[in-house]
């Protein structure tokens, strides 16, 4: 993972090594100066993939073992072609012998809620290697917890019981964008993904029906082969084109529909698709006309199936006035199920697709639906409303000397030396502030009455008295190891959720939160304006 960085990182190195500063001891904080999305919060992601590119950080010096990649040159030979050709030859023999065994990282658990200007990473070790892994962290964190923040957001509209299906995998940026979409959505509370790699590599369930070319690929019954179904208690297979067209006369008559108006070849598609996965059919409906094709097609094979003891297990709608139409369906359903004495029927799940974004999920809500699941792709996993979270990479101490980055937009500036950072709650345990202070400090205690100073209020002191306090950061990585057993995803999945309903709504609104207060001691607060006069 060492050559994931950018070129200017490597002639910094170079400055610090030729001025012998390359050793001295640094610290860094990543964390992010506003809200994605113009919400109030977001949850760390990416942090695993981060400590695992610390554990490889390495610069090749040798050539590869294996034959076709004999011809990539090694990352210091590549290097040397790239640097000045005043680098002299010594600095790539230092950077053959590059670790990050002098590097402790600590950072807050994945899945955890962060608020701006709060360091969600921290890392300590030589000057050099502290500045040349702020790109690869930056890389990993920023997207990964963009997206979860993103899929939180779509899981929050939602609510609890909506079953929320990623399928972004052709509209991401790429594969790469692809698979962590599909990883950092699980995380911010997606159910599945129709991504079969992230899947396969992480875990998570997939899901997926079928396509409208597949429905338009037929025309008619004729073309449905093999034809028999077995009923599933066994016996003699049925025809099951013969039996489905059989029960689209019955529900045509029922619903008061012309039967020559459902496409034959659309019933065709279906019944092949009943033949091939009679315990997990799903019809999609809107391929020609849903009220008068795609569901009483649906319909006559779903009962079919029924006939023989199978269940249907979904329909999607994938065009059109969504919520209205999930009503419309569900009456079907309902009307069905009444008549033909199939109670299970009208509990049929139905699904919808179709460039769904927060004002879809927020029209639903409005106007009522019947909808069980939704599957969300492009405004999910592009994240079009802030495509990047502006993470930034600082140094806050060098050589045990705090440094302070001062500008005259307060929002800019960065908090000096290293820190430690605690998370207030009051009596209902809601979260109420966060608190940066000095290292050296004494932890706050429960009850004790504290004087801090919020950010963006800096010239005015308050006094608070939390019913707990929780420190946020555990060290995840030293000596070159990663030191804490990292969890599985699910398991993140599970803390994100949980952190974000220790929120209270009035921080946990997606529009126009109240903004969740960050504040330092008194000790750090004085630092910092003894460095401010001192500039």
């Amino acid at each position: 993972m060492a050559p994931l960085a950018d070129l200017y990182q490597l002639t910094m190195a170079y400055g610090h090594w030729r001025a012998g500063r390359h050793h001295i001891p640094a610290a860094a904080e990543l964390f992010f100066r506003r809200a994605p999305f113009q919400g109030g919060f977001a949850l760390v992601a990416g942090v695993a993939e981060g400590l695992r590119s610390l554990r490889a950080f390495r610069f090749s010096a040798t050539g590869s073992h294996l034959p076709s990649l004999s011809s990539i040159p090694t990352d210091v030979a590549y290097l040397r072609s790239v640097m000045p050709t005043t680098t002299e030859d010594a600095f790539f023999d230092y950077l053959a012998t590059l670790d990050t065994s002098e590097v402790t990282v600590s950072a807050m658990p994945e899945g955890s809620v962060v608020f701006p200007r709060v360091p969600f990473l921290q890392v300590k070790g030589p000057l050099l290697v502290v500045q040349l892994l702020e790109t690869t962290l930056l890389c990993l964190v920023s997207y990964a917890s963009l997206v979860a923040t993103n899929a939180a957001r779509f899981r929050l509209l939602a609510g609890p019981d909506m079953k929320l299906m990623e399928m972004g995998l052709r509209r991401a940026q790429g594969p790469d964008g692809a698979l962590s979409a599909s990883k950092y959505s699980y995380i911010g509370g997606f159910d599945f993904t129709s991504n079969i790699l992230a899947g396969k590599l992480f875990g998570i369930p997939v899901r997926g029906t079928i396509a409208h070319s597949f429905i338009m690929s037929f025309t008619s019954l004729e073309e449905v082969e093999p034809r028999e179904l077995p009923p599933l208690a066994g016996g003699q297979p049925v025809d099951l084109p013969a039996l489905a067209e059989s029960w689209l006369g019955r529900v045509c008559e029922l619903l008061q529909t012309p039967t020559k108006k459902a496409k034959r070849g659309e019933l065709a598609a279906f019944v092949s698709y009943a033949i091939t996965f009679p315990k997990d059919f799903q019809g999609l409906l809107d391929t020609y006309c849903v009220k008068r094709s795609g569901l009483p097609n649906f319909c006559a094979v779903a009962l079919a199936l029924h006939q023989l003891g199978y269940k249907a297990i979904g329909v999607r709608l994938d065009s059109g006035d969504l919520a209205q139409q999930s009503k419309e369906v569900r009456k079907v359903l309902r009307a069905c199920g009444a008549h033909f004495q199939v109670p299970w029927f009208e509990k049929i799940p139905i699904a919808v697709s179709n460039d769904i974004s927060e004002q879809s999920l927020e029209e639903f809500s409005r106007e009522g639906s019947e909808i069980d699941v939704i599957g969300v792709g492009t405004n999910l996993v592009t994240c079009p409303l802030q495509p990047s979270l502006g993470c930034v990479y600082k140094l806050v101490e060098v050589n045990g000397s705090p440094c302070l980055k001062l500008t005259e937009d307060e929002e800019k500036m960065t908090i000096p030396g290293t820190k430690t950072i605690y998370r207030l709650h009051d009596a209902d345990g809601h979260p109420f502030m966060d608190l940066m202070a000095l290292e050296e400090e004494p932890s706050p205690s429960v009850g004790q009455e504290l004087v801090v100073h919020v950010l963006g209020q800096l010239g005015e002191a308050s006094t608070v008295m939390p019913t707990t306090i929780e420190r946020l950061h555990q060290t995840y990585f030293r000596d070159g190891q990663i030191c804490e057993p990292l969890p599985s995803l699910l398991e993140v999945r599970n803390h994100a959720q949980v952190s974000l309903s220790q929120l209270h709504h009035t921080h946990r609104r997606l529009y126009e939160p109240q903004p969740y207060p960050v504040a330092v001691t008194e000790k750090l607060h004085c630092l910092l304006a003894e460095l401010q006069a001192a500039t």
